[in-house]
């Protein structure tokens, strides 16, 4: 008898799940509310077929691991040619989205150093938009934007909690690339506002699956990375590569919606089972990349945060973490 009862639990939740999973792929447009009209023609050129990657110089930084154990890169300074990259991307004529999320008072604190500060060095001389995802459009400032750059406003609801805004991120950056970024845009990044560009952050950290490596992790022993250890949550890692951080994750629209898609059905059915992961989106986001290895790794010179004392490794801050305060940043 509790067998014949567990089977039926079992089913029901599967049920449940499938149908939360069939409402996520066929919600389109008329799922996200956009401040204006939006559209971009993209040329179906891609510059996949060249290999730029075959020239990194895997030797110029001895003191850092450069290579994964399957090959990906792990990008630093010196080790490529910026030059070559923006020539093949600007040859393909590379179109970049960029999704971040601006909500409560993240918008007033962050969102506008953030869009000024990736004017001066994000993917410099491409195609690129910004998708602002806020609760509070009419809040968003206008700002100098150069040639083929776009700020494009999607309201969003306001969730109660914190935790609620960045788990929930990943459902609504699927659904986005679903009704507009896979017909317009070759890449998507999607970034945390609370952070600052202040060099180069170029065409070179284009991938099909890019992942950023921890700033206070990538040196740290396997069995210090906070992985979730609870067995009930979809989350729980027992072993893993390296351990990555959410602030910013990226690649080609479809390895992008596939890495969202994973972490908010695995969010939900957690949720069914009233668990929470220790971390959670990054949490499902670094179980992710462990059963599917990114194809490349930023190194934190692409996300450091000044308060850790060692910078040895970093010979240029290409992006750093925003000064926080959560107690009155954060809605509880």
């Amino acid at each position: 008898m509790p067998s014949h009862r567990g089977r039926i639990a079992g089913i029901i939740t599967c049920i449940v799940l499938l149908v939360g999973f069939i409402s996520l792929y066929s919600r389109r447009l008329d799922a996200i509310t956009f401040t204006e009209k939006f559209y971009v023609p993209r040329e179906e050129t891609s510059v996949s077929k060249t290999d730029l990657d075959g020239k990194l110089n895997f030797g110029a930084r001895p003191a850092v691991q450069t290579q994964t154990s399957w090959n990906a890169p792990i990008m630093w300074e010196l080790m490529f040619d910026g030059s070559l990259y923006d020539r093949k991307h600007k040859e393909a004529n590379t179109a970049v989205a960029i999704t971040v999320f601006a909500v409560g008072r993240y918008l007033e604190a962050y969102l506008n150093t953030f869009l000024t500060s990736a004017e001066d060095h994000f993917m410099l001389g491409l195609p690129v938009t910004y998708f602002v995802f806020t609760d509070l459009p009419e809040k968003v400032q206008n700002i100098t934007l150069a040639p083929q750059r776009n700020i494009k406003v999607v309201k969003v609801e306001k969730y109660s909690r914190w935790q609620d805004i960045s788990m929930m991120r990943m459902k609504m950056i699927s659904e986005v690339i679903d009704a507009v970024l896979k017909y317009d845009f070759h890449y998507v990044f999607c970034f945390d506002v609370d952070q600052i560009f202040k060099a180069r952050f170029g065409s070179e950290a284009l991938g099909e699956s890019v992942a950023l490596l921890h700033a206070h992790y990538y040196k740290s022993p396997k069995h210090m990375f906070t992985y979730d250890r609870n067995p009930k949550s979809k989350a729980c890692m027992a072993e893993g590569d390296y351990y990555y951080h959410a602030a910013i994750f990226g690649g080609t629209c479809e390895k992008v919606k596939a890495l969202t898609d994973y972490c908010y059905v695995n969010i939900m059915e957690d949720k069914l089972n009233d668990v929470e992961a220790l971390w959670h989106d990054e949490s499902h986001l670094n179980k992710y990349f462990w059963l599917n290895k990114p194809t490349k790794l930023l190194s934190p010179e692409y996300c450091w945060d000044e308060s850790i004392g060692d910078a040895s490794d970093i010979q240029l801050r290409r992006l750093i973490w925003a000064p926080k305060d959560y107690e009155k940043l954060r809605t509880r």
